[in-house]
Parts: C-alpha cells; sequence; structure tokens
C-alpha cells in the first residue's frame, strides 16, 4: 500500500532568509516583498508577522504602517525553488521516493522505508526535530495518498499520521480549498453552499464538471485514491545501481521474487569488483499507470551476498502494489 508523506514549510522563503543572514530573532517579525503590477506587496510572512495581522498579498506601505520598523525583504522564488530541491534531496536519507513540491513542500513515499527510522510516527517527529534545529518550520502528515496528506498537514496539525485507509473520514469535514482547488473554484462552489469536502460526494458530477470543468472530482478522486497521481521523484545520486525492464508488465509474486533475486546477484556483482558492501538497498518497481513503488532495507554489517541481499528484499515484497502490472525494476 502507497503512504505519502507530505512535508509542509509555511514559512520556507523567510526561514532560508533567516539561515544565510543570522537575524532578526524569531521574535521579530521578517516580510518578503515583490512587484505585483505597480504595488509593492508582500509575497510571504513568518509566524511573528502572521501573528501581528500581516498576510501575503498586504501591499507594503499598509503592512509598514501597521508594524513600525518591520523588516521587509526582497521576494527570491528562484533561490527559494532551488533550495527546496536542495532540501528535497538531503531527505532521500529517509525514503528513496522524494519530490519537492514547490513552492513550500516536499513529498516522500515512505511505505517501504518507515520501518528503517522505527516507523511512521518517528520517522516524522526525527525529520521535524532535524529541520526544526536547523530553524525551518515544519509541518508533517502522512496518510495513503498525497492529496490526503497535504490536506492533513495544512487543516488537522503539525504531525499528523492518518491510518491506512481512514483518509476518507479525516476528510469529510475539511473545507474544498483542502482539495488543491484554486481560489475562484472553491469561491464559485461556495455560492452553491458546498463548503466542505463532505458536500461534494453527495453532489451529481454532471453538472458540477459542466460548471467547473474536470478538477474538482479529479482532485477529489485522487485524494481518495480512486485515481492515481504520479509524483516526478528525484534520482537518487547514487552509484551503485542495477535496472531491468520487462517487455510485458509483471505481478506475480513469484515473478517479483525471482527478479529481485536477479537484481540482487547483479548488484552483489558490481559490489565485489568495487570491494564494497551494501548497508541499504533500495528497490523501486515502476507501475505501468506512472505510480512507483519502493520497498528499503538495511543491514547491520556491510554485504554483497546476493542470497542474503535478496531474502532480505523479498521478505518486504508483500508491500508492493503492482496495480495493473510494473514495467521497471532499479
Amino acid at each position: 500500500m502507497r503512504r505519502v508523506i507530505c512535508v509542509f514549510l509555511p514559512t520556507w522563503p523567510t526561514d532560508r532568509w533567516r539561515r544565510r543572514s543570522g537575524g532578526p530573532s524569531p521574535d521579530e517579525p521578517l516580510v518578503a516583498a515583490a512587484q505585483e503590477g505597480p504595488r509593492r506587496v508582500l509575497s510571504a510572512v513568518d509566524r511573528a508577522a502572521r501573528g501581528l495581522g500581516l498576510r501575503p498579498g498586504l501591499a507594503v506601505a499598509q503592512a509598514q504602517a501597521m508594524v513600525p520598523g518591520l523588516t521587509v525583504i526582497a521576494a527570491d522564488p528562484e533561490g527559494d525553488a532551488a533550495a527546496l530541491a536542495r532540501l528535497a534531496a538531503w531527505c532521500l536519507a529517509y525514503a528513496p521516493l522524494v519530490a519537492p513540491d514547490p513552492p513550500d513542500g516536499i513529498w516522500i513515499d515512505s511505505a517501504g522505508a518507515a520501518h528503517l527510522h522505527g516507523g511512521e510516527a518517528a520517522l516524522l517527529g526525527h525529520l521535524r526535530r532535524r529541520l526544526g534545529r536547523a530553524g525551518i518550520r515544519v509541518r508533517a502528515a502522512v496518510a495513503d495518498t498525497p492529496g490526503a496528506a497535504w490536506a492533513a498537514t495544512r487543516c488537522l496539525g503539525p504531525e499528523i499520521v492518518l491510518p491506512p485507509g481512514r483518509q476518507r473520514d479525516a476528510l469529510l469535514a475539511l473545507p474544498l480549498w483542502a482539495l488543491r482547488l484554486d481560489r475562484d473554484t472553491v469561491s464559485g462552489l461556495g455560492q452553491l453552499g458546498l463548503t466542505r469536502i463532505g458536500h461534494l460526494l453527495d453532489q451529481p458530477s454532471g453538472p458540477l464538471r459542466l460548471r467547473f470543468g474536470e478538477e474538482p472530482a479529479r482532485r477529489l478522486d485522487q485524494a481518495f485514491g480512486h485515481a492515481p497521481e504520479p509524483l516526478a521523484y528525484l534520482a537518487p545520486p547514487v552509484e551503485h545501481a542495477v535496472r531491468l525492464a520487462f517487455p510485458e508488465p509483471i505481478g506475480a509474486p513469484e515473478t517479483l521474487a525471482r527478479v529481485t533475486g536477479r537484481l540482487a546477484a547483479m548488484l552483489a556483482a558490481n559490489l565485489t569488483r568495487h570491494g564494497l558492501g551494501a548497508r541499504r538497498l533500495d528497490l523501486v518497481f515502476r507501475r505501468v499507470d506512472g505510480l512507483d513503488q519502493s520497498v528499503s532495507i538495511g543491514t547491520a554489517r556491510p554485504s554483497r551476498d546476493p542470497r542474503h541481499l535478496a531474502r532480505l528484499l523479498s521478505e518486504r515484497l508483500s508491500h508492493i502494489d503492482p496495480g495493473h502490472g510494473l514495467d521497471e525494476a532499479r
């Protein structure tokens, strides 16, 4: 079963600036500003500034009138995006499937790797503590789908584990914007009295599609796991990797076990040539619908015994959901 962590960095631009400049202190309000037509407006605000009533979109002149002595920095969206990609690469220490979600998020598919960190709750806690010590404010949630995890980070709490199969119950009462719908769509649905995710379930899909297009139904299906949502995962910078592509999709458990054994033998030969052993292995299968499925193992000592590595990986193959078939393994 897929399990996806959404890492949400609600004050990423100001946190990044503080890390680079060393100030001001977190108790002093800090905002970033960008040119929007003829106006200079706030593009990001930190926690202290939000507590004083400042919000993105507010004119800088008005913000300075509300908070005398306010520290205003120039927005740097390109720098923020590049730094977010680097932070996403750092998160590969937690799982092999990681993707940045600009402008302020990161996806981590933890289904086959959470056990290496003591489970999902322990992984979330460790991640938040490490980033918190670096001065980065973090909210994180794990759920069966990216959409459910995204909603949970923003609506349910700073550290949320939605049990497998339970995202529907958690999402029904949340506001419609938690489906990642644009502002105009949320406003239009609100005019019809539809303000919660659960309200969409009671409506015939035809009229909604005619008025608002496919997006509300698509996002609803993705959040509940009825439609796939592939993510653009980073390619881990590994020196020792092997890959098999299949002319026809595979999915039978015994076939996955044979493929795993073959990959382990190929990798072991590679490691032997370099005089190395593995402490962690990530096995990733690509589904025909574009979704990746992965499992990870760790060893107490470096190993290049193909039977040992294949056995450890095969013990975790039950976590792989082949869907309509798998066309690649690496």
